[in-house]
């Protein structure tokens, strides 16, 4: 008995084209393997009513007591600011009230060329807020590759992409080594040649909080911080590096945490003049916001925007 198209006879015809060929027409223009590419579309928490009667912003993992009605003014103009920049500005709509944590979205998910890895946050404060995170990508058609599970922790933050070929995969307080090997795996299934991994060192909550890249060869990093593999990876493949002076500024008001809108173009937070003027140095155009109210919550721009389209 001849076979029927369904088993594999007659006219059955034979996927043949790879997901990136094809994830315009059957999910949507998404992807991400850059930092600085030029930035389409992002996704965004705006804090909610679970900012609303915190009583010890210590216990929630927060620099310092905020105002909440200023945060959500503040989360708003860096929302239009990158409106106005052409960037396609999704939300997260639902959260729970106890999670006061979740506006900080580059934690809860990494981006790639293929969709997105949910992430599983590393602390007790933050457990959670990834359920909402896969509920706003599967309505928007965002094709979710993985969940990070069993005992594995792993955040967004601690990924950086260089190309498509490279990224750095960190390992410390927010990612343990088997979040760390599901992820390498993942990308790797993917294509990624070259999975960086480094260890961060004591105290330091992500990697995007020592590194950052400007431009397709110029990247800041913090001396005695950055791991020298970093370092050295970049140096061999020729980049112009930015080193932090002035430590005060940088951890008060977060320069090093911007978002690149485009190559050589960034937007940073008010307030890091003396980094913003090495960056326009270096031949940086450097848009800024004011955000000094949410960084009492513990971050800054990178740290509150989850990319979701970005030109290689």
């Amino acid at each position: 008995m001849a076979l029927t198209t369904a088993y594999g006879g007659g006219v059955w015809s034979q996927r043949a084209a790879a997901m990136t060929d094809d994830m315009a027409e059957t999910w949507g223009d998404w992807g991400v393997a850059s930092e600085c590419g030029r930035l389409r579309a992002v996704l965004l928490r705006r804090p909610g009513p679970e900012l609303d009667g915190i009583e010890d912003f210590e216990a929630v993992q927060m620099r310092a007591d905020l105002d909440p009605a200023l945060a959500r003014a503040q989360h708003d103009a860096m929302a239009a600011a990158y409106a106005a920049y052409g960037v396609a500005v999704h939300y997260v709509d639902n959260a729970r009230p106890d999670k006061p944590n979740a506006m900080f979205m580059r934690d809860l998910l990494l981006m790639t060329p293929e969709g997105a890895i949910v992430t599983r946050p590393a602390s007790t404060v933050r457990a959670g807020e990834e359920r909402y995170v896969a509920e706003a990508l599967g309505r928007l058609g965002v094709p979710i590759l993985m969940t990070v599970h069993g005992r594995a922790t792993f955040e967004g933050a601690d990924v950086s992409w260089i190309d498509r070929d490279l990224c750095f995969l960190a390992e410390g307080l927010r990612t343990n080594e088997e979040g760390a090997d599901q992820v390498e795996r993942m990308l790797r299934e993917i294509g990624v040649r070259e999975v960086v991994r480094v260890g961060l060192p004591y105290g330091a909550m992500h990697l995007d909080g020592l590194l950052n890249v400007l431009d397709r060869d110029l990247a800041v990093v913090w001396p005695r911080r950055t791991p020298l593999k970093v370092v050295r990876t970049l140096q061999e493949r020729g980049f112009r590096l930015i080193e932090v002076a002035d430590e005060r500024e940088a951890q008060e008001r977060l320069p090093m945490n911007f978002v690149a809108l485009a190559p050589g173009k960034i937007l940073m937070p008010a307030g890091g003049d003396g980094l913003r003027a090495t960056y326009e140095a270096a031949g940086v155009e450097c848009h800024t916001v004011e955000i000094g109210e949410l960084i009492k919550g513990g971050g800054g721009l990178h740290c509150m925007t989850a990319f979701l389209r970005r030109d290689d």
